[in-house]
């Protein structure tokens, strides 16, 4: 795992995805020895076949995945494949000594999102259009969070699950894209004082919306993308300040308002008072992240059941309990190192929308694994969201394959850029040539 971190910042040195194919190469095979190792640990814990057929199989999907993308889109970004299939491979493997049920479920869910996520770049690339329904992006963003708030189902204590013929999902995961779209589309076009404010009040209204869903770990993300996509748009320090002030009183009255606001911000302040109750959580992610030392317990050597939905809200916990606290720290480096891949590529983009749109991705990522490191580990209080793609949960995985393929897709409209660019300056050499 260290050896994997030490590659995805060596790539930064080389310029153009062909010098850095040999590092991909060197970062492939520490994918898997990493995934054959645990899977060893696993099969030898539990002395059960299926986990070896589990391992050829996962095996199987990931190298198809890294392979099929380099083939179908050379001029991706192969850092950010790699990284993704290194943070579903440690999800897969801990969700799977969790709960193997679970984590046949999670692979399920991966796989087939994967396949989806081989049409997502060509998609974007084709369908230039998209970058001009700012507007519809917005109604339909707003629509489907309204449903959410009338039908929805209560899960923890927030209105997030949707059901459809028994399937449950979180439409406010899928609309976390749309609004980049509608940012992105909108201030890409005008950034005068006048739409401004009408996006402002827009993106208000989401953030209204989940805030009276109680889903407010989703509501610190949609807040701070749009701030973050504003000040990258306007190059405005006034919007931003404007914002910050704006998002500091909301977060007091939604404090003043919200009971179980309340608590978790009690449970963080002082944990150990209520540690049979409110502080139960936190307190037992703490143990685990300290009882697992530097090198961990090893895989079955902890006890990460023992922390509530610790699938779901405290795997960082779990990975540090049983594969050490170097581990824990390689899986956030690894996180970092892909959200300043995903802002480099922004920066190559010259298409305003293209840029803007890698941006909200990159922010609504790494924002994500924040508020989630974060609260297990007392930094922050508890916001209830996902470490992306490492964490149990069927939609959020989904999100976010399906993000990592757009900036694919940004990638090649930044192909696209260069090569019409060559042409131009080529066609103005020959009709020099020519005079």
């Amino acid at each position: 795992m260290a050896l994997f971190t030490f590659f995805s910042f060596l790539v930064f040195i080389y310029k153009g995805e062909k010098r850095r194919g040999w590092i991909y190469v060197l970062q492939t095979v520490s994918l898997f020895a990493t995934q054959f190792a645990c899977f060893i640990q696993i099969i030898a814990q539990t002395g059960s076949k299926r986990y070896f057929f589990l391992l050829v199989i996962q095996t199987l999907v990931l190298i198809s995945t890294i392979s099929m993308f380099k083939m179908v889109y050379p001029d991706g970004n192969r850092l950010i494949i790699n990284n993704m299939c290194m943070f579903l491979m440690i999800g897969m493997i801990m969700i799977t000594r969790i709960s193997y049920g679970k984590g046949i479920r999670q692979f399920i869910i991966a796989s087939a999102s994967i396949l989806i996520a081989f049409i997502i770049p060509e998609i974007l690339f084709r369908l230039a259009f998209l970058e001009r329904m700012g507007w519809i992006f917005a109604g339909v963003g707003l629509v489907v969070l309204m449903i959410l708030l009338v039908y929805g189902t209560v899960t923890n204590g927030s209105k997030i699950n949707f059901r459809i013929a028994g399937l449950s999902f979180q439409p406010q995961e899928l609309v976390k894209i749309i609004f980049a779209f509608f940012i992105a589309s909108i201030l890409s076009e005008k950034k005068d004082f006048k739409t401004v404010c009408i996006v402002s009040i827009l993106a208000a209204a989401h953030v209204i919306i989940l805030v009276l869903l109680k889903d407010l770990g989703s509501a610190l993300i949609y807040f701070v993308v749009y701030l973050c996509v504003l000040f990258v748009a306007t190059n405005q320090p006034l919007y931003f300040i404007a914002g910050l002030l704006s998002g500091s009183f909301a977060s007091y009255v939604a404090y003043r308002i919200f009971p179980h606001v309340q608590q978790r911000v009690l449970a963080w302040q002082d944990p150990w008072t209520n540690i049979d109750s409110t502080g139960y959580q936190i307190t037992q992610s703490l143990f685990a992240i300290s009882g697992g030392g530097i090198w961990g317990l090893g895989l079955y050597g902890g006890t990460p059941s023992s922390i509530p939905y610790v699938e779901e809200d405290f795997m960082f916990a779990a990975i540090a309990e049983e594969l050490g606290i170097i581990f824990a720290s390689c899986l956030i480096a690894v996180c970092v190192s892909t959200f300043i891949m995903i802002l480099l590529e922004a920066y190559k983009i010259k298409n305003n929308f293209g840029r803007l749109l890698c941006v909200g991705l990159a922010v609504t990522y790494i924002f994500q694994v924040f508020l989630t490191v974060g609260g297990d580990s007392k930094f922050i209080p508890l916001t209830g969201v996902t470490l992306p793609l490492v964490s149990y949960g069927g939609t959020s995985v989904m999100v976010t394959i399906i993000m990592f393929a757009l900036v694919e897709g940004e990638c090649l409209v930044r192909t696209d850029e260069r090569y019409k660019a060559y042409l131009e300056k080529k066609r103005e050499r020959m009709n020099a040539g020519k005079k």
